[in-house]
């Protein structure tokens, strides 16, 4: 019965913040958030299934889908991701995961950066000469605990920074995901309150002096892009040697409409996977996401890798690669 108690209150005390935090503003607020990497999936095993990964099984990128199913990865877990944006801009992700007595710890990175860029002004589109770099970046301490046989939970606290040439600026973040799974057809749900924090305005002395003008900068201060998330899933088909699971997610983001994600995954003898999804009110994403993974070993050591594949009406094709292996992992398999 105390179980049941402690599974209402974490399930219903995010509804309650998200009620009172994150009122439903619609698309007219786009653009009103900073650092909006932070919400870039970065799992390819995630993208494949249009994002609805928030109940999927533990990973080597559940620090970012969902830092509750972490609990659930045996043994020391570490998982490398790389996004090949468009125009040259690339994101790369890693992760790294240990059980202890007190529960499952975790630490993550999250980069993406857009190379150098040249400075160009009304005069000199072609360039002054100058040269300016814009990245972001993101390290995470994670930890999650299995409270009962089916309730799990996780908490992440991120630094955030962005440099945008001489102007940089900083904040924290933090992540709250449940996940409880039950024992019919392994139907899941989840919760996830993503990238709350605080404010931030970037800051630096950087102001573009050519001989025909003498400009400043007006800097702002901006949110981080606060998601909340609620999301099923179950196994519908199942036999010895192929299983097949659905999954459905709605995001509820600071900084845009609410939108819903579609995802499905078929897995043959847990060696070869199919993912497809589909993004639903998410502007420049009409067309489904397509998925695969391939689980091997190096030793007795799981390896996947995994690929997904985005299409996008403005921005091209968008390619994402991911590599985990989970060490000494005698449970699993």
């Amino acid at each position: 019965m105390n179980q049941r108690y402690i599974f209402w209150i974490f399930i219903l005390l995010p509804v309650v913040a998200f009620a009172q935090l994150f009122p439903n503003l619609g698309g007219q607020r786009a653009g009103i958030s900073a650092y909006t990497f932070l919400k870039m999936d970065v799992s390819p095993r995630s993208s494949g299934m249009g994002g609805a990964s928030l109940c999927q099984s533990g990973d080597g990128y559940s620090i970012f889908v969902n830092p509750a199913g972490l609990s659930e990865v045996k043994g020391t877990s570490v998982g490398v991701a790389h996004t090949f944006w468009a125009a040259g801009i690339n994101q790369t992700y890693a992760s790294i995961s240990r059980p202890f007595k007190l529960g499952h710890f975790g630490v993550s990175m999250n980069y993406l950066g857009s190379g150098a860029m040249p400075v160009r002004t009304e005069f000199e589109p072609d360039g002054t000469g100058q040269l300016f770099y814009a990245y972001y970046s993101s390290l995470g301490l994670t930890y999650s605990k299995q409270l009962t046989d089916h309730f799990h939970y996780g908490v992440s606290l991120h630094w955030v920074h962005e440099q945008l040439a001489q102007l940089s600026a900083n904040t924290a973040t933090i992540d709250l995901g449940f996940l409880y799974r039950t024992g019919f057809k392994d139907l899941s749900f989840g919760v996830n309150v993503q990238n709350f924090g605080f404010n931030s305005k970037l800051k630096g002395a950087w102001e573009i002096d050519t001989s025909f003008y003498h400009r400043p900068i007006t800097l702002d201060n901006y949110p981080p892009p606060t998601v909340f998330q609620l999301g099923v899933s179950m196994i519908p088909y199942k036999t010895e040697s192929q299983h097949l699971t659905v999954s459905v997610q709605l995001n509820h983001p600071n900084d845009n409409a609410e939108n819903i994600r579609l995802g499905a995954e078929y897995a043959y003898r847990n060696l070869l996977f199919a993912r497809i999804g589909y993004k639903i009110n998410v502007k420049d994403q009409p067309f489904p996401t397509l998925g695969f993974g391939l689980r091997t070993r190096i030793g007795k050591h799981p390896l996947h890798f995994d690929y997904a594949f985005e299409p996008m009406q403005y921005l091209g094709s968008i390619h994402k690669v991911g590599l985990s292996v989970q060490i000494n992992d005698k449970n699993r398999e």
